[in-house]
């Protein structure tokens, strides 16, 4: 089911084709290393890799009967090799193969992943810009608090995003390292030059204290920042599930011609996107889970992990991929109804503003007692019986309040002042970001 979420870029990456290809990529470097060592005549590295080939249907045959994929791999790859057969897989346990060359196909997912989330950071710096000093109302506990704006909204989404991409740049140069250190990290039949060469040559790091595997924080490492990933596409979904409530009606996801919301109820728009982002951001923590526990291995290594890794390494990464492009769409096609943000700021005649009113109580010298209860009083009332809290407000005989001063309560400047400070404090207004 999960390749209804794979991109054709990610795809790609996890074909039984690109794996055995990785394979070979790496025991094909590992022929170099032992060349440069004099451990293989001269010209059977070039050989070797001018006839290597990979053929997954062979290898899949020799499999179910061999019941071991690497051996079914140089099975097959030695059959295109002539004499120099000997020299393929030299010195080499499986684990050397499969791992380095899991470094490089999931060094390229990262990135792909990379990749996709700079596209939703743009999309969404760009709709925080616009909607910079749109005023909505904050929620606490989903009840009104105070106004805030949508672009302030959009912009502490952002800045959970950035974060998120330094964690991921940080996961992939983890998990971008290779081990060619034999059966238990000895080095008992292949020298560490060996390693080094391999790793040089394709761009990876030295695990430094390999056992038979590269050890599985760093494969952990990847998908607890893709599983945070998914927490903060989460968030944002739902909050973007809020403000679609008919209820709230401040924003819609886009709806395209000819797309429908209910077999039975014709009028029906649906936030679907974003109830998908929920829900697939659960597998990406559920399968972080799984690798946080294939780090425990038994004693220098048990397969334990293997099957596991079959599933979760493509699948969080594919989800990852896909889910930012689902979000980037969805961002960047969405309806924002400002007036609707307007009148729900309104509402109860802006008993949102009830902080401001008490501040100015205190500063007319009232204890913070009796300023809080005559505040609370009529807000609660206007919230129950309806009418404005404002008006309210206004008519109360005890009010020390002048008209001006009463009006500067509910001036939405005050909410306003500090909002460019935090974009800049974010980057938003550089010329890199794109400014207003």
């Amino acid at each position: 089911m999960i390749a209804r979420y794979q991109t054709a870029e990610m795809a790609a990456l996890w074909t039984d084709r690109r794996k055995y290809e990785s394979w070979l990529e790496v025991e094909l470097a590992v022929a170099d290393a032992w060349t440069e060592l004099g451990r293989i005549p001269p010209g059977a590295a070039d050989r070797m890799r001018r006839n290597a080939r990979v053929d997954p249907d062979r290898i899949d045959s020799l499999e179910r009967s061999l019941r071991h994929d690497v051996l079914a791999f140089t099975t097959q790859v030695g059959e295109t090799l002539g004499e120099d057969s000997r020299f393929f897989h030299l010195g080499l346990t499986s684990s050397d193969v499969v791992d380095t060359a899991q470094a490089l196909i999931l060094r390229e997912a990262a990135a792909l992943v990379i990749a996709e989330l700079e596209q939703l950071a743009v999309a969404l710096a760009e709709e925080a810009r616009r909607y910079r000093r749109t005023p909505c109302i904050g929620r606490t506990h989903g009840v009104h608090a105070e106004p805030t704006t949508f672009g302030l909204k959009l912009a502490g989404h952002y800045a959970a995003f950035t974060r998120d991409s330094r964690r991921l740049q940080e996961a992939r140069e983890a998990v971008s390292t290779g081990k060619i250190s034999g059966s238990v990290g000895t080095y008992a039949n292949v020298p560490p030059p060996v390693e080094a060469s391999v790793c040089r040559r394709l761009g990876l790091l030295v695990e430094a204290a390999g056992t038979q595997v590269v050890p599985r924080d760093r494969h952990a490492h990847l998908l607890v920042t893709l599983a945070l990933l998914g927490a903060n596409l989460e968030r944002l979904a739902v909050e973007v599930r809020h403000l679609q409530r008919t209820e709230v009606g401040e924003l819609r996801e886009p709806f395209r011609e000819g797309q429908k919301g209910s077999s039975s109820m014709p009028h029906k728009r649906n936030p679907v996107e974003a109830e998908k982002i929920t829900g697939l951001a659960r597998l990406l923590r559920s399968n972080a889970q799984a690798a946080l526990e294939n780090v425990a291995l038994w004693h220098e290594r048990d397969i334990s992990h293997s099957s596991v890794e079959r599933v979760i390494l493509p699948d969080s990464t594919t989800l990852a991929h896909y889910l930012l492009r689902a979000m980037t769409q969805l961002v960047t096609g969405w309806r924002v109804d400002e007036e609707r943000m307007l009148a729900n700021l309104e509402f109860r005649g802006g008993i949102a503003f009830s902080q401001q009113v008490l501040h100015a109580l205190l500063e007319a010298g009232w204890t913070r007692e009796d300023a809080y209860a005559l505040v609370q009083s009529e807000a609660l009332a206007a919230w129950d019986e309806g009418g404005s809290f404002r008006e309210r407000i206004a008519e109360r005989a005890d009010l020390p309040l002048k008209p001006e001063q009463l009006a500067a309560c509910f001036d939405l400047a005050l909410h306003l002042e500090h909002v460019d400070q935090v974009f800049t404090r974010l980057g938003l207004d550089s010329g890199a970001a794109g400014g207003d």
